[in-house]
């Protein structure tokens, strides 16, 4: 009767491939979902993410929001807590992969798999989880105030941008991509001297660079305040900023680096079943369709059709297509000499 039950709500969630593998309980028996998530839009996450599937699946979702840091670092102290999903960028969920604290997902039971792009394939091969977002970093700029053509990442180096622009510390979610930019910038390989001439560039690049930030809505005021005229931003930021500074422009330079968002199962959770059933949901090209829309994250499922409009400032199309990937597993174990490395040069 549950397995029915559940097939009747997921036709009526549009759940392209939901499986029913008694994750259809009853509210009564107060099955509990614990997600550990990223704290953005959470009045907008619980109407129209969690509350379906609550509904659908006669469970509660209990969330734990913070920064992936935090959370992370929290999780990996005790992954005997009652988390049993955490959602994580590509560098932490590297970190819990070679730390042994997630179950690789089994992904013939999870029917929204095969729509996947293949770059999202890659990561869950990679990585045995799930990876339901993908964003990338562009140039966010005031065509007037900066006085050049900014089409791609190197024009940053341009002398006339001298104590005019920003970029992401080298410990947030798209640090080491600048790194990344850096290096290509050189025309260098990183993995062959590892990072040895990125660092030389961002040498070059620092009389340039009159901030580092740590959360993109910091540019914000450095905008309006006249701080800067250009900056390095994950696409996820620019709506926001644009909002407040509409004259601004976002390009996504080719060959940009983008950053999966990964839902990981808890190898010690004990209510798998449930897991699996928010993972496909997570995947589902419905709702992924929503979540662009609502969240500005763009779809993992191949099967989502935006607009331009609705593409805008996302990672969509050729931009998803030509973005490349930061190999986490190269970068982690060298991060604390690039981040000493960084400071040495940048926030000296």
């Amino acid at each position: 009767m549950k397995k029915v039950i559940a097939l009747a709500l997921c036709g009526i969630l549009l759940l392209g491939g939901c499986s029913t593998g008694g994750g259809g309980t009853g509210k009564n028996e107060e099955k509990k979902l614990v997600l550990s998530t990223f704290g953005l839009s959470e009045d907008i996450s619980e109407e129209d993410i969690y509350k379906p599937f609550e509904d659908a699946f006669g469970c509660t979702i209990i969330t734990e929001t913070g920064t992936g840091s935090e959370r992370y670092t929290k999780f990996a102290s005790n992954p005997d807590s009652s988390i049993d999903l955490i959602e994580l960028s590509q560098s932490y969920t590297a970190d819990g992969v070679a730390a042994g604290l997630f179950e690789a997902v089994d992904f013939s039971k999870i029917e929204n798999y095969e729509n996947l792009l293949p770059a999202a394939k890659t990561i869950a091969d990679e990585t045995g989880g799930a990876a339901y977002v993908i964003n990338s970093i562009g140039i966010i700029y005031d065509p007037e105030a900066v006085g050049v053509e900014i089409n791609d990442f190197s024009d940053l180096w341009d002398e006339s941008l001298k104590g005019k622009i920003a970029i992401p510390d080298i410990t947030t979610t798209f640090g080491p991509a600048i790194v990344y930019v850096a290096s290509d910038y050189k025309g260098v390989d990183i993995k062959s001297d590892n990072g040895a001439a990125a660092f030389e560039a961002l040498e070059e690049l620092k009389p340039n660079i009159v901030k580092t930030y740590s959360k993109s809505s910091d540019l914000i005021n450095m905008f309006t305040a006249g701080e800067i005229t250009a900056a390095i931003v994950g696409d996820y930021g620019v709506p926001t900023i644009k909002q407040a500074n509409p004259n601004l422009e976002y390009i996504a330079p080719a060959g940009t680096y983008a950053n999966f968002n990964v839902i990981c199962v808890n190898k010690n959770s004990n209510n798998k079943e449930l897991a699996y059933e928010y993972i496909n949901y997570r995947l589902s090209a419905e709702l992924q369709k929503k979540t662009a829309g609502l969240l500005n994250e763009a779809p993992t499922n191949s099967l989502v059709e935006l607009t331009e409009e609705e593409a805008a400032n996302l990672t969509y199309g050729e931009v998803a297509e030509n973005a490349k990937s930061v190999d986490y597993t190269f970068v982690n174990p060298i991060l604390s000499d690039w981040i000493d490395q960084w400071n040495r040069i940048i926030n000296s």
